[in-house]
């Protein structure tokens, strides 16, 4: 719902703060005062074209922002949190803004201060406002809406629901069979392929981490002699002791076992040695376990003569093998791994097809046969819809309209198959079933169903919007309805009416209605009068909300050009009329029953 609109150097207004409440919200003032405007301002946070002729003359930018509560619209939190719309916890508000630069010509558009691309204004706006005009219906005139504002009427969307897991089922199906024969022509080359794979890792034996192993080894043997000296003279020096000129160098871990020795005499004699004692010991111990390590190292070192040439033949061999079939050597041993289980499958892919074709049949039927139960519910629904609307037509005044709801399908090679009168039939079907739904009218007796998209403009669509937005409006998830002098070509007498449809559809939807007449005007729960001043040879538009002695005085005014007795007299009767059939229609059952 709607809270606030603010609106500053837009047309022809500088600054407008619109406080907007619950129920009917009537907008009424002179001809050319701003009203329009104003409906051209919600169009914009709904994603509409913004041009730099809104903006005011030597402004330099124009804004509009709308504040709206959304705990009405829980629908909402999910779409706002996959953009990252929403303001820390608070999942009540949401606040739409729109500038337009005056010099660059360029709009910017931002839901909660975060800056947004025109089309996510336009799948949140859209879920926000609907705006309608005697020349326009947003949503009722696109025809990608009446199929699902029939399942909403109908209550038809869980088993919409199920028709779309059936299909969401059935295409996974498919998916997979056109993968098997797809690859069907090449089954064969495969199998091959894995063969050889198979082949040539049993005759190489590759071992996980080989390759590194072998260029190790061949490292070793390449600087063997080396490697050899360093071990013998680290173990020497260790253990045997060396000349060194005319004398001989002691072994490390013998000179290590004396100054162990002396240290523990040491402390002996001064215990405050003790710790050096300890140390001594165990840097004793640990030289003699690396000599032995050492020893056992070099004892290792079995370097074979020709062993290099061995080494360089295996490392070709498995280079050759990468080079073959790609990747590291440890791929192609997991490639390997998993051959014999692709092998037998390519082998029994025949057997697999068969399996999916089953079940590709069986999905069909089942398709078939909830498809086809949705289909004839759509056909019931769509002839309980119509006798509505052509009711709700009778009372605008047009008893003559016929109203139809078209349920079609197209026939499809790969469909589901339904029965016909001239016998079975394929057609196509997505996840919403196998019907394409559209709205038909015939405004005049004697006329032929026409799409509603192509009927003529003016009071008859405007009547025929009204009857449709007063029976759907239940169903309808956009938050705000917004009519603009949608009761054009409307006498005084369908007026009431008109009131009275409008002023029903507030039990589900905030609804803000232009008018021009009284009749309707005497409904509003809040009443707004727009004007227009001269400042300064500049024309300005103000709003304010009107009392209950200034709403008498505004639909005399609209009754007679000018308020007098008898005019009052009359705007106080229409507006208690209204407040009785209003009192009349609540107390039937609370707000549950608005119906009109």
């Amino acid at each position: 719902m709607l809270l606030e609109l603010q609106i500053s150097d837009f047309a022809i207004i500088d600054r407008l703060h619109l406080r907007l409440g619950e129920g009917f919200n009537v907008l009424t003032g002179e001809t050319g005062a701003g009203k329009s405007i104003i409906i051209d301002a919600l169009g914009t946070l709904r994603g509409e074209r913004f041009d730099a002729s809104l903006v005011r003359a030597g402004c330099v930018r124009a804004r509009v922002e709308g504040v709206f509560t959304i705990e009405d619209r829980p629908q909402l939190i999910p779409l706002l949190r996959e953009y990252d719309l929403l303001e820390g916890d608070d999942e009540t508000q949401l606040i739409l803004t729109r500038e337009l630069s005056a010099a660059s010509g360029r709009s910017v558009a931002r839901i909660n201060g975060r800056a947004v691309n025109s089309g996510i204004l336009r799948e949140i706006g859209g879920q926000l406002i609907d705006i309608h005009g005697q020349h326009e219906g947003i949503s009722l005139f696109n025809t990608r809406t009446h199929l699902d504002l029939l399942d909403r009427f109908g209550e038809l969307l869980t088993l919409r629901d199920q028709v779309g897991e059936l299909v969401g089922r059935l295409r996974r199906i498919r998916e997979e069979l056109a993968d098997l024969r797809r690859n069907e022509a090449r089954r064969q080359q495969r199998i091959e392929e894995l063969r050889f794979l198979l082949e040539d890792v049993a005759a190489a034996k590759p071992r996980l981490g080989e390759e590194a192993e072998l260029a190790r080894e061949r490292q070793i043997v390449q600087y063997a002699a080396r490697i050899t000296g360093l071990a013998t003279e680290a173990y020497s020096d260790l253990y045997g002791g060396r000349e060194q000129g005319r004398t001989a160098q002691r072994p490390v871990v013998e000179l290590m076992a004396s100054i162990a020795s002396n240290l523990e005499e040491l402390a002996r004699l001064d215990p405050a040695a003790n710790a050096l004692a300890a140390t001594a010991s165990d840097l004793h111990y640990q030289l003699e376990d690396l000599a032995g390590v050492v020893r056992n190292y070099r004892l290792s070192l079995d370097l074979e003569p020709g062993r290099i040439d061995a080494i360089e033949d295996r490392l070709s061999l498995l280079r050759d093998l990468q080079r073959k079939y790609g990747g590291t050597l440890d791929q192609i041993i997991e490639r390997a791994a998993q051959a014999e289980h692709e092998i037998e499958r390519l082998s029994n892919s025949a057997v697999h097809i068969a399996g999916l074709e089953l079940q590709e049949t069986k999905a069909l039927a089942a398709l078939s046969g909830a498809a086809g139960e949705l289909s004839r519910r759509r056909r019931q629904v769509g002839d309980w819809l119509a006798r509505q609307i052509e009711g709700a037509m009778g009372d605008l005044a047009m008893p003559h309209v016929r109203f139809a709801v078209a349920v079609d399908q197209v026939a499809e090679p790969t469909g589901v198959v339904i029965g016909s009168e001239s016998g079975p039939l394929q057609v196509a079907f997505d996840k919403t079933g196998i019907d394409r739904v559209e709205f038909l009218i015939a405004p005049n007796p004697g006329e032929p169903l026409k799409p509603l998209a192509k009927i003529a403009s003016g009071g008859e669509s405007a009547r025929l919007l009204l009857a449709l937005k007063s029976i759907l409006a239940r169903v309808d998830e956009v938050a705000t309805l917004v009519f603009d002098e949608i009761d054009v070509g409307v006498g005084g007498r369908a007026g009431q009416v008109v009131g009275q449809k409008l002023w029903a559809m507030t039990l589900n939807h905030q609804v803000i209605c232009i008018t021009h007449l009284p009749q309707v005007a005497a409904f509003a729960d809040a009443h707004y009068h727009i004007s227009k001043m001269i400042e300064l040879d500049r024309t300005r538009t103000n709003i304010r909300r009107l009392d209950d002695n200034q709403r008498i005085d505004e639909l005399a005014a609209m009754l007679d050009g000018m308020p007098s007795e008898h005019s009052r007299a009359n705007a106080r009767e229409i507006i208690g009329r209204a407040l009785g059939w209003k009192e009349q229609r609540t107390n039937r059952g609370g707000q549950g029953d608005r119906s009109g």
